[in-house]
């Protein structure tokens, strides 16, 4: 019989991290953005006559992101959540993901099943070490278990194998979809808010010259790339958040097929030796 203890604390454990891993990373990477903005990008050096209230240096982009305004420091905050987010994500499925191929380990437990050997094929497991293999081994701890137990019918004891690899699924699953919220939400904020840093930016440079009562191209050009930083910084971050999300979901789609071929060959197995 599998150890009913033991699951739902890695389980309460792992969530307890993920959910504090988010709650101080959001407000540490926008504490950081502000920092960077004010220190780096407002240094006077970045600026004619070191003068933050004036132009930026020709040429100086650090300057010019100055210039995007408040939520340049959030955009920034943002971006450096969702890298936190990638590399922590990255090391929870790698993790996940065990020793080797997925495949080749599903084949192996197949084959030690086809020859009998359980505890052959329990081994395997630990030493594979991820998420499928701890899926797998509760299936065959139940496996072995329905062996002692008299008066069931053989449907049934599949039916209880089943369940309990679903069962050790739904405490597996969670643990690699945490944080993944994070990037779905931010790959469209992100975007809304480059947007509308730059929507306010064009809205300072039109008032400006309107202010200045005669046509400046060059305040106007200069205002519009100062407002484009907006966007720049809105759209690539975005754009690194769709694709982590879409990757870090691709692997958790495999290891889901992994567990579930794995374990539907379990289930068979026992069905078809009883």
């Amino acid at each position: 019989m599998s150890n009913p203890n033991v699951k739902p604390e890695k389980a309460a454990s792992s969530g307890s991290f993920s959910t504090l891993f988010a709650s101080v990373l959001i407000p540490v990477a926008i504490i950081i953005g502000f920092i960077v903005f004010y220190t780096i990008l407002g240094s006077p050096s970045n600026f004619e006559d070191g003068n933050p209230k004036g132009h930026p240096i020709p040429g100086n982009y650090l300057g010019m992101m100055f210039k995007g305004g408040y939520l340049v420091p959030i955009l920034m905050g943002l971006m450096m959540i969702v890298l936190a987010v990638i590399v922590e994500r990255f090391m929870t499925i790698r993790v996940a993901s065990g020793k080797g191929s997925i495949p080749n380990f599903v084949r192996r437990i197949k084959g030690f099943l086809d020859r009998n050997d359980v505890n052959g094929a329990i081994g395997e497991c630990d030493k594979q070490k991820g998420s499928v293999a701890n899926v797998i081994r509760e299936g065959l701890r139940k496996y072995q278990a329905m062996e002692t137990i008299p008066g069931l019918e053989t449907d049934q004891k599949v039916l209880a194998i089943q369940k309990e690899i679903e069962e050790a699924t739904s405490l597996e699953l969670p643990m690699l979809e945490k944080n993944l919220v994070i990037l779905a939400t931010i790959s469209s904020v992100a975007t809304l808010m480059g947007l509308l840093g730059t929507v306010f930016g064009m809205i300072r440079a039109f008032s400006a010259i309107a202010t200045a009562g005669a046509p400046d191209a060059v305040a106007l050009s200069t205002g519009i790339s100062e407002a484009l930083i907006n966007t720049a910084l809105g759209i690539s971050t975005s754009a690194i958040a769709i694709i982590s999300y879409n990757y870090f979901t691709t692997k958790i789609d495999g290891l889901t097929y992994g567990i579930d071929e794995a374990g539907y060959s379990v289930a068979q197995n026992y069905a078809a030796k009883h």
